[in-house]
């Protein structure tokens, strides 16, 4: 993990923390969800001390999902804390980057590179991830402010263990929360 901050205009793209990964009432929440929350505040705190812009990132599913346009799930996560100047990208699969929208966002902001947290991380995250790299963007992950569910067959720390590998050796910068946030070193 390189641990390095990014440059001074690189945005925070925080992707598909809404209500029904985290309240539980169709789908368990996310793995560790409340550490999940703090942290994602805690970056996104960050990101506005630092005069850094934050985007949001909303999943729009089809009808009848929990996260389809007007469920109780859609909306971004309130405890989030959403300021009214930022933005939401809306996407229907799994990379952000299919709005365009949010590649004009990116763009505006005068920097080569993007700071990504959120969910899923073997879903949304990962393809983002691609996403961003193959429009020729620097990525930085928030290494603990990405999270995703149990699977059958593999247990969430461990699929978020083996996403900050792959996305390490996809040159990614892997950077945690207390590393993103606290004092620069030095």
């Amino acid at each position: 993990m390189s641990q390095e901050k990014p440059i001074g205009a690189a945005p925070v793209i925080v992707v598909d923390l809404q209500t029904g990964m985290f309240d539980g009432i169709v789908e368990p929440p996310l793995h560790d969800a409340d550490r999940l929350t703090e942290r994602a505040r805690k970056v996104i705190d960050w990101a506005r001390r630092d005069g850094r812009k934050v985007a949001f990132i909303r999943h729009d599913g089809p009808a009848g999902d929990p996260l389809a346009p007007g469920e109780p799930g859609w909306p971004v996560w309130p405890a989030l804390g959403q300021a009214a100047d930022e933005p939401i990208f809306s996407k229907k699969v799994g990379d952000a980057f299919s709005n365009p929208e949010l590649g004009k966002w990116v763009e505006e902001q005068g920097a080569p590179e993007v700071v990504l947290l959120g969910a899923q991380t073997d879903f949304c995250i990962a393809a983002t991830v691609k996403g961003a790299l193959s429009n020729g963007l620097k990525v930085t992950v928030v290494s603990d402010a990405h999270s995703t569910l149990d699977q059958p067959d593999e247990a969430a720390p461990a699929i978020i263990n083996r996403y900050n590998a792959q996305f390490a050796e996809a040159g990614v910068n892997l950077v945690t929360t207390e590393a993103l946030t606290g004092p620069p070193a030095g």
